[in-house]
């Protein structure tokens, strides 16, 4: 198990450059790994029975994959910028490639939890052998009982046979687990190539520079955290300020009170603001000069979304 762990992560490797991506998403992988362990362990428990184990086994590797990938998609900032953009400003300043861009950047970043429970799940085969052991044709099986068809072949996953068809058995789930191992390699083996030729296509369709590109990643990281541990204190600041309005005092430690002292907040942001600088964001440069947020757009003053006499959208999506 753990080669098999160690070769999947060796697979995901291939999806991510950045560092605190690959942690994220690694762990996104593990956590899959070991829920699908879990579920083969505890959950899985094939009905061994005609047109039911068909039905149980391919919901044993579809539904979790689904679910995963709605999740992924769920927890995807892209989503709902996107969303956002659409209501705020609708797609009128999209041009097909930027709305494929990035479309294929939240469809790859659901799909890493997903592959890798299929992947996973093919490779062990239980859900496989499950689903199709009733179709093995009994004519492929040297003196194979022809009184027996796809009802006992139904209950070779549970190994409820009698002793004669023991090898028999022993011969399908061989065959079977042979099938799902081939198309679980085969899975890794498609999705790595498409990965390779995807970031081939994005380095050589891209803008900026591998250094300028290094740049605007830790940029986008650096203004995310600092956004975010900003808004916390300047909420809680606020939030105090009416608790004390409300009550006339605010109960607050030595750390809260030091905050309220040192960062004065006299009000809160107007709709508009928080509008500008929520949404997709395509790279754009003014006047040469690159733009490598919707905050840092806001901060230097430059109007609408779409490309301009002076300002020209490159196409090139925050990853």
């Amino acid at each position: 198990m753990a080669a098999l762990i160690a070769e999947n992560f060796r697979f995901l490797s291939l999806f991510f450059k950045s560092k605190d991506v690959m942690i994220f998403n690694g762990l996104v992988a593990l956590g899959t790994v070991g829920s699908e362990e879990l579920f083969s362990v505890v959950a899985f428990n094939c009905p061994c029975s005609p047109a039911r184990n068909y039905i149980y086994g391919l919901a044993a590797i579809g539904v979790p994959a689904l679910a995963l990938f709605l999740i992924g998609v769920i927890w995807n900032n892209h989503t709902w910028n996107l969303v956002a953009e659409c209501h705020k400003r609708g797609t009128k300043n999209f041009s097909a490639a930027a709305t494929f861009l990035l479309f294929g950047s939240i469809m790859g970043r659901a799909s890493v939890a997903p592959i890798t429970w299929s992947v996973i799940s093919l490779l062990r085969g239980e859900a496989y052998i499950c689903a199709l052991s009733e179709f093995v044709k009994p004519s492929s099986l040297d003196k194979f009982p022809s009184e027996s068809g796809a009802e006992v072949l139904a209950k070779f996953p549970c190994r409820d046979v009698p002793a004669n068809l023991t090898k028999f058995r022993d011969e399908v789930t061989r065959r079977l687990r042979y099938e799902s191992q081939l198309f679980g390699w085969l899975l890794i083996g498609i999705v790595a190539v498409l990965v390779f030729l995807t970031k081939c296509l994005k380095h050589c369709c891209s803008p900026l520079s591998y250094r300028q590109e290094a740049y605007w990643a830790q940029y986008r990281s650096n203004e995310d955290k600092l956004f975010r541990r900003t808004a916390e204190v300047h909420s809680r600041i606020l939030a105090a300020k009416n608790v004390k309005q409300f009550f006339g005092f605010v109960a607050l430690d030595k750390e809260e009170k030091e905050l309220v002292q040192e960062f004065p907040v006299e009000g809160v942001q107007p709709s508009p603001q928080w509008n500008a600088i929520t949404g997709v964001y395509i790279y754009r440069e003014n006047k040469g000069f690159p733009l490598y947020s919707r905050l840092h757009k806001w901060a230097k003053g430059v109007e609408g979304n779409g490309p301009t006499p002076e300002g020209h959208e490159l196409l090139f999506l925050a990853s």
